[in-house]
Parts: C-alpha cells; sequence; structure tokens
C-alpha cells in the first residue's frame, strides 16, 4: 500500500504546469530541431558570468563570489567550489542587486527562480480556503501553488489580448482577495499595460490584498512599464529573475523586491540553502557586464521583428511583443493546435495558451540563427498541413 497522502494533495492532479521539452523529445525518440517554446534565452549567459562559473569550479566559494563581485579570475583549490554550499544569506548579491535598484539588502528576497518565490508567497500570504485573483490564462505556475496550498483561485478574463487590472481590482474586492497576480509584461500574450493601470489597481485593492507583480521579462525594456519601485508599501511584492534575458535558466535563481518586513518573513520558509553557489555566482558576474543586456536587447529585437514578418508572409496577425516571444494568432483554437502538432513533428518546439480565447493563439520564441532559420522553413509547411487536414 502507497503512503497516505495528505488530504489536499489527494484532491490535487498528477500533474505539473508545464510539459518540458525534455518529456516530448523522450516520447518522440528524437531531438527537436528548434527549441523555442520554453522562453529561454537564445544568447545564453554573458561572457563574464561564463567565465565566472568556470572559475568557480577551480576555486573556493568564498574566492568565486568575491572574484564574480569584481570581474576578476583568481586560482584556488580544485573542486572545493560544488563540494560546499553557496552562502545561505546571499549577501554578496543581496549588496549588488541593492545597488541596482536604489534599495536596502532587507528589501531584497532571492531563491530558486520566481517559481519558488511564489510557491513561499502563497504559504506565508493566503491561508489554506483564502482566495488569490489572476488572469484566465495567465502564467499558470501561481494557479498550480495557489490550488496546491488549498486556496481557491479566481480568474478573470483578458481585455483583448492584455490583463485587465481593473478586473482584477474588483474581482479581488468581490472575492476578498488576499493575493492579486499580475505579470507585466505578460506571459502568454507579451503585452504590457501601464504604470498608471498598476497604480490604480494598487488604490483599488482590499486592505488586506497584496499585489504580486512578476517582472521577469522587463529586463527587455529599456524603460520598465510599471511603476518606479516603492518599497515603502507592503501592498506590492516585485519579482525578478536571471532565467529570461541574463541567459541562466538552467541554474534557477530569481529574487523579490518588497518591504522589508515582507522580505524578512520569508526566512521563515524559505529554503535557506536553495540557491547553489555557481548560481549566486553567475548571477553576481552577470550585473557586472554593463553591455550585455543592450546587446540582448538589440538581438531580441531582431528576433521578434524575424517572427512578425514570417507571419505577416504567411498572411497571419502577431501581437506586439515586449518580450523573447510573440504570440501569432491562428484564428481558432483546432488550427492552433494542428499547427502546433504539425510543427512537433517537424521538430520545432513551440507553446501555445490554453484557456479560450487566448487559445487560438501560438507563442514563439526567439531562438538562435539557426532556429530562426529552420522556423521560417518549417512554419509555412504546418501551416498548410494544417489547413490541409482542416479541410479533409
Amino acid at each position: 500500500m502507497p503512503a497516505p497522502l495528505a488530504s489536499i494533495a489527494a484532491t490535487l492532479p498528477a500533474t505539473v504546469p508545464f510539459t518540458g521539452p525534455e518529456t516530448l523529445e523522450r516520447e518522440r525518440g528524437k531531438r527537436f530541431v528548434a527549441r523555442i517554446g520554453a522562453n529561454e534565452s537564445a544568447l545564453g549567459p554573458s561572457p563574464l558570468a561564463r567565465a565566472a562559473m568556470q572559475w568557480a569550479m577551480r576555486g573556493t566559494a568564498h574566492g568565486a563570489m568575491q572574484g564574480a563581485m569584481h570581474g576578476a579570475i583568481q586560482p584556488g583549490p580544485d573542486g572545493l567550489t560544488c563540494s560546499r554550499y553557496g552562502d545561505p544569506e546571499n549577501a554578496l548579491l543581496k549588496a549588488a542587486l541593492a545597488a541596482r535598484h536604489d534599495v536596502d539588502a532587507q528589501n531584497l528576497v532571492i531563491d530558486a527562480g520566481i517559481d519558488a518565490l511564489l510557491g513561499l508567497t502563497v504559504r506565508l500570504l493566503l491561508e489554506p480556503g483564502g482566495c488569490a485573483v489572476s488572469s484566465l490564462g495567465a502564467y499558470p505556475t501561481f494557479a498550480y501553488h495557489v490550488i496546491g496550498h488549498g486556496a481557491r483561485l479566481h480568474a478573470v478574463p483578458y481585455r483583448d489580448t492584455c490583463e485587465d487590472p481593473e478586473a482584477l481590482a474588483c474581482a479581488a474586492c468581490e472575492q476578498d482577495a488576499s493575493l492579486v497576480y499580475l505579470s507585466n509584461p505578460d506571459n502568454p500574450m507579451g503585452t504590457c499595460v501601464t504604470a498608471t493601470q498598476i497604480e490604480h489597481l494598487l488604490e483599488l485593492l482590499p486592505e488586506n490584498c497584496t499585489l504580486l507583480l512578476d517582472e521577469a521579462y522587463v529586463d527587455y525594456l529599456a524603460a520598465s512599464p510599471n511603476p518606479p519601485i516603492d518599497i515603502a508599501d507592503p501592498r506590492l511584492i516585485r519579482y525578478r529573475t536571471f532565467s529570461k534575458a541574463w541567459g541562466l535558466a538552467g541554474l534557477r535563481i530569481g529574487y523579490a523586491i518588497a518591504h522589508s518586513d515582507t522580505a524578512a518573513a520569508f526566512d521563515r520558509v524559505r529554503n535557506h540553502f536553495a540557491v547553489n553557489t555557481l548560481a549566486q555566482t553567475a548571477a553576481l558576474a552577470s550585473l557586472q557586464d554593463a553591455t550585455w543586456l543592450a546587446q540582448v536587447r538589440q538581438e531580441t529585437a531582431v528576433g521578434r521583428l524575424r517572427i512578425e514578418s514570417l507571419a505577416q508572409r504567411c498572411n497571419l496577425t502577431s501581437v506586439p511583443s515586449s518580450t523573447n516571444f510573440v504570440t501569432v494568432d491562428l484564428g481558432s483554437r483546432s488550427r492552433a493546435e494542428r499547427v502546433l502538432a504539425f510543427l512537433a513533428d517537424a521538430s520545432v518546439f513551440v507553446r501555445k495558451p490554453q484557456a479560450t480565447p487566448l487559445d487560438r493563439y501560438v507563442r514563439i520564441g526567439i531562438g538562435t540563427p539557426a532556429e530562426m532559420d529552420y522556423l521560417e522553413s518549417a512554419f509555412p509547411d504546418a501551416l498548410g498541413q494544417a489547413d490541409a487536414s482542416l479541410q479533409s
């Protein structure tokens, strides 16, 4: 007999929010030629981060962090970094992020990516049986954490291709919600709402409700679409990541910016050794690379234009994007699903939103030049096959 599950876990589906490309490759028995569905960076880590990680594997943990901080590489005893735990306080990285965002280190929480931070936030601020509000079709990991905590998620529709801050605020009041989740720029649509809309949302929230502002893609923009950082407001927690523009998705590291009392509360529930030394070293070195983000933004803009041009050549409409992906309108869910399937047959991995009416779109990420070349050759054929199958 298996061990009996706790009451909440027993009611949950045995699934995860995403099916990984590796799982699909194992099912297919072959690799994807273009892996452009997980919003990963095609450019990877900055040169400084690559060098710091290589050095960290040769030096002591403390020396690696100090070297990453100062952009220097010094030799050390072989193999010690990965045999020792990373700094559970993430002190050097906190100091660098505090300087970058003009806040105090006590306003920062560092953990294994935004997904982990959202899970911790739900544990901290949402009672089992309580309510959280999000958009219907928004990033699914937040819903995963809410339901897994034994709480209730209330979802409101998008307005066209954007999240609807006013509708989120109204729902929070009607449902007496403790949390509201909003990503800006948005995933899966790539769109933005304005700073004024977010400020108005905060004004309308119930007294004991906290806005979780996911800024995972904000580094792709030279100017943030969100309000200036205000760590004095306890109703707002902001989330950033090194997974996207910084190219460190495989290392799992992100951070939250919050009121000092809220940030301190995370120590009650977080895994204090969740962020390994290599992740801390790479993130710290990335922040020292002053030119890397400018290059990433420039090449990402070129990639977006390639996808938009491809959609136009195929007589399709794309949604203007502020991220490293573009959503393309296929007109119907059935057409989008078939295009997705035929692209997979052609070894192209992309994803699509699942909730109506967003389910008529396909989300295409920016890949390497070789992946983009392959996409441009495979997409028209997949579209033609999908249309032929719908007509038969």
